[in-house]
């Protein structure tokens, strides 16, 4: 196995059902296409990301299933800022794995920073984690992930 799943090759299904998956959560998750979004996570998919505890309370960061899934969306979906960036460079993935990077610095400016990954099967998220940069963490420890704040993150700046 080559460690650096940029040099790997894989099947074209493989690489087109990740390129999909790419494209499509993206596109979802920027219109509040939760229909679609929840269509690319299996049945029984796990997503983990300290946005969980944040609009669940607890201290458990893990859902599984699209239904627990879609709850946290509902919730996180209209607290979303009015004016949200979702810039990214591209995806590294083997056909398997997929990962991506929000940077918090763009060429227009700030946003907020996430690592995205997720491991998918038969065309399907099957494993979604989600790792916010120093700037996510702060909008969580001030509370400002609010879709109704403006065109800004809380008045921090950043989209």
């Amino acid at each position: 196995m080559n460690e650096n799943i940029g040099l790997t090759t894989m099947r074209e299904d493989q690489a087109k059902a990740v390129e999909r998956v790419y494209q499509e959560w993206d596109r979802a998750w920027s219109d509040d296409d939760l229909d679609a979004m929840l269509a690319l996570y299996a049945p029984d998919a796990v997503l983990e990301s300290p946005l969980v505890p944040h609009l669940n309370g607890g201290t458990n960061g893990v859902l599984r299933g699209r239904e627990e899934i879609r709850q946290l969306l509902n919730k996180a979906a209209p607290r979303k800022p009015g004016r949200r960036t979702f810039f990214r460079r591209g995806y590294f993935t083997d056909g398997h794995l997929l990962v991506w990077e929000y940077p918090r610095a763009t060429p227009d400016g700030e946003q907020m920073d996430f690592f995205e990954v997720m491991e998918i099967a038969d065309g399907l998220i099957k494993s979604h984690r989600v790792y916010w940069g120093w700037r996510g963490v702060e909008i969580i420890k001030t509370d400002g992930y609010h879709k109704d704040v403006g065109p800004t993150d809380s008045g921090s700046g950043l989209r």
